[in-house]
């Protein structure tokens, strides 16, 4: 049993695996941004109640898919025990309900090529909170600079001159989405040795999906969802995410924060490229030169913040 255990634990730390799945993840959620734009024209989502219940709506499915999917390859139901339903409702609470309110409600107030280069600067509040906060890794020199480089590229996008050009309802709340995703992978490295991450992913979309839900549709909240179109986008805004967070735990519980949050550069990448493509009357909202030096100051940053040559890692 040890020996298979070890055998797993040896593929889930293979740095061509990691690398694989690490990517198809930023690619799937760098996919998210401009399908939710259009999910808002398809599903007609017009106001601040309507925005949470279109993601409640999303991150309930979400949960559900993961649940039964993970399930059937199990033969078995899966649930969490019942000492860590409180653990799996914190990491709803950061990672589905805080964290996607302010993204929803950031995302619609700003255009699709910024909220995706913004949401990219996660990676750098999750090594802050994971060494300032939760003391997982050591808070280097290297790691502050790079911070620093990876966060003026956030700054730049926000430019127009020489003013800071960030609406606080739409680049503001993007940005604090961004912390409170990084609050909630720290939470998910911990909590992982207590549950498989798969089934706190899984049951926080249910938590969380459902208080979005209600919340939403109480206040208010109304989403159209009558064309093949706008339930195609729907489910596959559940499905990435399905996919996407649970395939991250596990990366996660394997592998230190540092280690795969390198890879979350390719986000934005991902992101802007789609946005650019699929969200063209936007792509006038910001200048080409700033989306490049954006995202060569991101790469740069989140680079210099996890290259240890023949260093020992910290």
């Amino acid at each position: 049993m040890s020996n298979q255990k070890n055998d797993t634990n040896k593929i889930y730390t293979n740095p061509i695996f990691v690398t694989l799945c690490a990517i198809l993840c930023c690619a799937l959620w760098g996919s998210a941004t401009p399908f939710i734009k259009t999910g808002y024209k398809l599903l007609e989502v017009e106001g601040t109640y309507s925005t949470i219940l279109f993601a409640g709506v999303r991150f309930t499915f979400a949960g559900i898919l993961t649940a039964l999917i993970y399930s059937i390859g199990r033969r078995k139901v899966l649930y969490p025990k019942a000492c860590n339903w409180g653990r799996v409702a914190t990491v709803g609470a950061f990672q589905t309900v805080i964290q996607y309110i302010f993204f929803y409600i950031g995302l619609a107030n700003t255009s699709g090529v910024k909220g995706t280069i913004i949401s990219g600067s996660s990676a750098f509040f999750a090594i802050l909170v994971s060494s300032l906060i939760f003391r997982q890794e050591k808070l280097t020199l290297k790691k502050i600079l790079a911070c620093i480089i990876g966060f003026a590229g956030i700054v730049v996008v926000n430019l127009n001159g020489l003013d800071l050009n960030m609406n606080f309802f739409g680049d503001a709340f993007v940005l604090f989405s961004t912390i409170s995703l990084a609050v909630s992978s720290t939470l998910m490295k911990k909590f992982s040795k207590f549950e498989d991450p798969v089934v706190i992913s899984g049951y926080q979309f249910i938590i969380g999906g459902l208080f979005m839900v209600a919340f939403g549709y109480l206040c208010g909240g109304r989403i159209v969802l009558d064309s093949w179109s706008a339930f195609g986008v729907l489910a596959y805004l559940s499905l990435l995410s399905a996919v996407a967070y649970a395939l991250w735990g596990i990366l996660l519980k394997h592998n230190p924060v540092s280690k795969v949050t390198i890879f979350s550069f390719m986000t934005p990448v991902f992101g802007v490229i789609l946005s650019q493509i699929m969200l063209a009357d936007e792509a006038a909202g910001v200048k080409l030169s700033s989306v490049i030096l954006a995202l060569v100051l991101v790469c740069l940053g989140i680079f210099m913040l996890n290259y240890t040559g023949k260093q020992k890692q910290d």
